[in-house]
């Protein structure tokens, strides 16, 4: 059964916590839509761990339109969710609103994502107007990372903290079908869910989230580095890639492959004819 903002709500409702995962490409979105998992987000962060930029910050719409089409072609089930990238709302409420429009006609996404609080209200109940679904982002917004001074947990002061709690109330009023928290004391985003009607989805904001969000080269193992604290490795498929590309490489340079069984054959008359004729 398809995901959609009713079903990801009544989850909810039941206690029953929303599975999403990030993916920027129709095999991996394929896998995971089989697995049963409610939702993909096509995240900015392919600036990152698929473009290899620093950070977040170059990435274009011609970017996250590209990738999220593939995503949405292996989506079947899955809500799919694609994120706005940097500079592509913050100019305007109709600049906003264009480039939330060609995420769902040109990418087949079912929402899009935009980071903010109070600040983007208005491009979130512009975009809703237009009939288009928003998910918001508060806490650690990857966007906002020259303003924070790097990747740093957010809201550890009283305002601070009080500060996400009116934002979320805020950015529900707005419209918004449901909101990632982002790097936040846990309490913060216990709290934010209990007042919000909408659901809330964690990553690195604890379990008390009604449901949790990671970026999958994360979670497999695929990564290198440094790895924040709130991953958890649920596979080493780097470590499985790694040897499997190694053998590989020794059984070719080795002549072991390919073998007879992954050749074709052809009748012996025709052979030995070409080997007269040419050889």
């Amino acid at each position: 059964m398809k995901n959609t903002v009713s079903t990801l709500l009544k989850q909810k409702q039941s206690g029953d916590k929303i599975t999403m995962l990030t993916a920027y490409d129709y095999t991996t979105a394929k896998i995971m839509d089989e697995c049963g998992v409610n939702a993909i987000l096509i995240g900015d962060s392919l600036g990152m761990v698929m473009l290899g930029y620093e950070n977040t910050l170059p990435v274009t719409m011609e970017d996250m339109v590209h990738h999220t089409a593939a995503v949405s072609r292996g989506a079947e089930n899955a809500f799919v969710v694609a994120d706005m990238p940097f500079m592509s709302y913050q100019v305007s409420v109709a600049e906003a609103v264009t480039n939330a429009g060609r995420l769902i006609k040109e990418g087949g996404a079912n929402a899009v994502k935009l980071e903010g609080g109070a600040e983007v209200c208005e491009q979130i109940k512009a975009i809703v107007n237009a009939s288009i679904p928003v998910v918001a982002h508060l806490g650690l917004t990857p966007q906002s990372v020259n303003a924070f001074g790097g990747f740093k947990v957010q809201g550890k002061s009283l305002e601070k903290a009080e500060k996400l709690i009116n934002d979320a109330m805020k950015i529900q009023e707005a419209g918004a079908c449901a909101v990632v928290l982002e790097g936040i004391p846990a309490k913060i985003a216990e709290i934010i869910t209990k007042r919000l009607v909408i659901p809330t989805i964690g990553i690195g904001a604890g379990n008390g989230c009604d449901g949790q969000v990671l970026v999958y080269q994360d979670m497999l193992g695929l990564t290198t580095g440094h790895t924040a604290k709130f991953v958890r490795v649920f596979a080493q498929v780097g470590e499985l890639m790694r040897n499997g590309i190694s053998d590989y490489i020794a059984e070719t340079k080795n002549g072991n492959f390919p073998a007879v069984e992954h050749t074709y054959s052809l009748d012996e008359d025709i052979v030995k004819a070409l080997e007269k004729k040419f050889l």
